[in-house]
């Protein structure tokens, strides 16, 4: 496969609308199809969906804020440097930016903040992006997980009890639940993420949870307190989909083998679950459907110990999955599914990899502890971040990582 040249772009402080400049050099690219435009680079969200889309064959434009990003060292896209990844200054920057295609490129995205202003800004840009969002109001309350507890409760969707609480008068509320339990802010603000607070916290009483929630309130509007499901985070499986007008155009279901911080973190390693993709795709396709939701998703679940049951914790909506790219080691390319149907191509009829692949980070599986098992003696493993033919994000990943020791 050809790799992709690099054009990055210098930050100057010109105006969306003098911007065009900033970009002179992917102007004097010839695509010769639609190509795709991943809007965020950090972390290995973009990085993976990079590499679905370019195995595929299709030309790939990265955004990003950072040139320091793992992602933006790869040799398989155009990158270019943005002023914001939300916010009016992207907007502005992306209407720039394509003046730069002959044709309307897909646009991919890889964080809520950046899929909330797309859909808050969707007018201006629906007829320069192919894009497909739910209704901006559906997209907020499916992000909220209040929100999202409220819609699945009243659907009569398996999730477990919480409670919301907004203010010290709404602590009282937590003698309802059976602990332990876990504390989750119901929207993560810049606050949140500055004051260095955790992805979620454990909770064994009452007493640990009202002190957790008057600390973590300060620096968000509202937490939800969920009743912890019993089971190993190996419990803890997903179901990947990008769904059309008509219905689900690609579909996918994992698990995941380890996560980091442990019980409350984000996937550290994950395969394919083929053997429960028929329960998993079926409750988040009923899901979806009731949602009326189009556009890339999936759903979060965790089997009870107890009962065996799948329970929903929660969907990501909008944008792509932290590990989209497991699909694709898998046989089942999402992303690239996604850009042939919204350029109009056929569907191709995907199909999961005879054996099983492990999409793994590998420094926060050996940080989690997890137990060295995978799906198998036959499970292939795949790096977040390090791939012979594209090795430079996993080395400037693990030259940040020093920079940070010290």
């Amino acid at each position: 496969m050809r790799a992709c040249p690099p054009a990055v772009a210098p930050v100057d402080a010109s105006s969306g609308a003098a911007g065009i400049n900033r970009f002179a050099a992917l102007r004097r690219v010839r695509f010769g199809r639609p190509p795709a435009v991943i809007v965020g680079a950090a972390g290995a969200c973009g990085l993976g969906v990079l590499r679905s889309l370019r195995a595929a064959g299709i030309p790939v434009v990265l955004l990003d804020t950072n040139a320091a990003a793992p992602a933006m060292h790869s040799r398989q896209a155009y990158k270019v440097i943005v002023r914001a990844l939300n916010g009016p200054a992207l907007i502005e920057d992306l209407i720039a930016l394509r003046r730069c295609f002959e044709e309307a490129p897909v646009l991919f995205l890889t964080s809520d903040e950046t899929a909330l202003t797309v859909s808050q800004y969707r007018a201006e840009l629906a007829e320069r992006y192919r894009i497909r969002l739910p209704r901006h109001d559906r997209l907020v309350a499916l992000m909220h997980k209040e929100s999202f507890q409220q819609i699945a409760e009243k659907h009569g969707f398996p999730v477990p009890r919480s409670v919301t609480i907004g203010s010290g008068d709404d602590l009282g509320t937590l003698s309802a639940l059976r602990f332990p339990c876990i504390i989750k802010p119901t929207i993560k603000t810049a606050q949140y993420f500055e004051g260095k607070f955790e992805r979620g916290y454990r909770v064994a009483s009452t007493a640990e949870a009202r002190e957790v929630c008057s600390r973590v309130l300060a620096a968000v509007p509202g937490v939800v307190v969920q009743e912890w499901i019993e089971g190993p985070d190996s419990d803890i499986y997903f179901c990947l989909q990008y769904r059309a007008a008509g219905g689900t155009v690609a579909s996918f279901s994992g698990r995941k083998l380890s996560i980091w911080p442990p019980g409350v973190g984000v996937t550290a390693s994950c395969t394919a679950a083929p053997e429960v993709h028929a329960t998993l795709h079926q409750l988040t396709e009923t899901f979806f459907a009731q949602m009326s939701f189009e556009g890339m998703g999936s759903m979060e679940f965790k089997r009870d110990a107890r009962s065996g049951d799948f329970l929903m914790i929660e969907p990501t909506v909008g944008r792509l999955d932290w590990q989209e790219e497991v699909a694709t080691l898998n046989g089942v390319n999402i992303p690239h599914a996604a850009y042939r149907h919204e350029t109009g191509m056929d569907a191709e009829r995907a199909s999961m990899a005879a054996a099983p692949a492990v999409w793994r980070d590998s420094w926060m599986h050996w940080k989690s502890g997890a137990a060295r098992t995978y799906a198998g003696r036959s499970a292939r493993v795949y790096g977040a971040y390090w791939r012979l033919n594209d090795p430079a994000p996993a080395l400037y990943r693990v030259l940040a990582g020093v920079m940070a020791l010290f």
